[in-house]
This record gives structure tokens, C-alpha cells and sequence, in this order.
């Protein structure tokens, strides 16, 4: 039988990977797993095709946006029954989300990752991909995906 000891959730705080979290939460505590809870936000582009934004304007808005992050898992987490029965190790990453994803499972050495997918379908799903299917295909580990 399979009974996971690392499990990591990648959350983009939306209902969706409030499921997942509370799902992997209910696996955790039924194998004695710690979860690890991984946010990866987007790397902002200091300039566009014609305008700049001022380097020291770009750190401030990563240094808030970091800070919003931190206290949006910490609510996420608080929303969770049994959140607190379990290890929850929380980590914010900066970079493409399915890479940074892939990485942690590889540097964590997680036996399962737990993912929300938000159900695109159609002309919408080709063009913006999908975190959630780019990582079941690239994990090194087994994949639940979790449909809100």
C-alpha cells in the first residue's frame, strides 16, 4: 500500500488549492506525513518593450508582494481543520511555477504532490497551459490531482 512521508502542495491560494491543501492535510495525518506548502510567484520583468520600471521601485513591489504571499498562506493554512496535527513546512519560490514545482519535489524528495487544477478547458487551456498538467507529466514522484 501506498502511504506517502513527504507531500508537497503547490497552492496559487485559490479555492481550488484550498482543496487540495485540506486534501493532502487528510493524507498526511492518516500516513504521518509533513507537507510541504509551496507558492511560487511569477519573476517580474524589469522592462517591456519600450518602458522600464526603476530597479528600486521592482525590489519594493517583490519585497510586498513576498509579504502578501506570506500572510495569504498563513491564512490559507488557518482555514484547514487539522491544519495544526501535522507539519506544514512553508516555502515561497520566485520563478516559472511547473519548474520551481518540479524542483522542490526533487530537492524535498516528495513521494507525492498534491495539485488543484482549476478545470480550463477549450481555447483557454492551449493558451495558458497548464501548471497542473505540466507537472503531472514532469514529476518524479506520484501525482494527485484535485478537482474543485
Amino acid at each position: 500500500m501506498f502511504s506517502p512521508k513527504t507531500i508537497l502542495v503547490p497552492t496559487d491560494y485559490s479555492q481550488y488549492s484550498d482543496k487540495a491543501l485540506e486534501t493532502a492535510v487528510a493524507i498526511a495525518k492518516q500516513h504521518g506525513a509533513k507537507v510541504y506548502l509551496l507558492h511560487v510567484s511569477a519573476v517580474q520583468q524589469q522592462c517591456t518593450v519600450d518602458y522600464c520600471i526603476d530597479a528600486a521601485l521592482l525590489e519594493q513591489l517583490e519585497k510586498t508582494s513576498m509579504e502578501a504571499a506570506t500572510e495569504m498562506m498563513q491564512e490559507q493554512v488557518s482555514k484547514v481543520p487539522d491544519a495544526g496535527s501535522i507539519e506544514i513546512v512553508r516555502d515561497i519560490k520566485r520563478g516559472v511555477p511547473y519548474e520551481e514545482i518540479l524542483k522542490e519535489q526533487a530537492a524535498r524528495k516528495a513521494d507525492l504532490i498534491v495539485i488543484a487544477s482549476h478545470g480550463r478547458t477549450g481555447l483557454l487551456h492551449h493558451l495558458m497551459g497548464s501548471v497542473a498538467q505540466k507537472v503531472v507529466h514532469g514529476a518524479k514522484c506520484a501525482v494527485l490531482l484535485v478537482k474543485g
